[in-house]
């Protein structure tokens, strides 16, 4: 079983730029930045239970990264830079703490390296929880009409808020659901002393606004960009 990716050739001899999205996107996501870069191989993955890979699921980071690991290697990618966001880039963190052979580097935008306290881990996994019981239960229009609300979108627009509720309600809200409480951040291992151990190239992006992200990068070993 390998997750569903669309390829993109490049020039020899340049390492594979690998694409993951964030939760309830898809392979898209990341095709405007990857135009920019037409000289890299590319490859853009549909994750667990989104797009393509609606149909995989998985019981945790550890399953992930090992599917990760075998999509790679039906592609005959033997070296390559891991680009992920929010989701994606939480998956990126994990799969290079495991030190896989070929990984040349990991960029992350927006990604959380792990909770660090035991009541900050309940009460999103609460949360995760509710939300994972709503879209199994509700039309994903509505559910994600209320998940735009949430503070951490509050820079998006109407339109942008429109476009993407539209985007997300192609989805399945039972995939989304699975893949959303098998990856919480709730029970994903805080991967900061790991990271700081690691020695392949790290880039950390967040926007020059953003107070949450700009403090988790400056507690990271990364190149960090605002």
């Amino acid at each position: 079983m390998i997750l569903s990716g669309v390829q993109q050739a490049g020039k020899p001899g340049y390492p594979w730029l690998v694409f993951l999205h964030g939760y309830s996107g898809d392979a898209r996501e990341w095709r405007a930045v990857g135009e920019q870069l037409g000289d890299y191989p590319q490859l853009y993955l549909d994750l667990p239970g989104h797009g393509g890979s609606a149909g995989i699921s998985v019981s945790g980071f550890d399953e992930v990264s090992q599917l990760l690991t075998t999509t790679l290697i039906s592609y005959n990618i033997l070296s390559c830079w891991l680009v992920g966001y929010s989701l994606g880039g939480r998956i990126a963190m994990f799969h290079a703490c495991q030190q896989p052979t070929g990984l040349r580097g990991v960029v992350v935008e927006g990604g959380h390296p792990g909770l660090q306290d035991a009541h900050a881990r309940n009460a999103r996994l609460d949360s995760d929880r509710r939300w994972a019981k709503r879209l199994r239960t509700e039309p994903l229009g509505k559910v994600f009409a209320d998940w735009y609300q949430q503070p951490v979108f509050a820079s998006l627009t109407q339109a942008q808020r429109s476009e993407l509720i539209t985007l997300r309600s192609q989805n399945s809200g039972a995939a989304l659901a699975d893949m959303l409480e098998a990856t919480s951040l709730a029970v994903q291992p805080d991967l900061r002393s790991a990271l700081a151990a690691n020695t392949v190239p790290f880039y950390y992006l967040y926007g020059e606004r953003d107070e949450k992200f700009g403090g988790i990068a400056a507690e990271l070993n990364a190149v960090r960009h605002a």
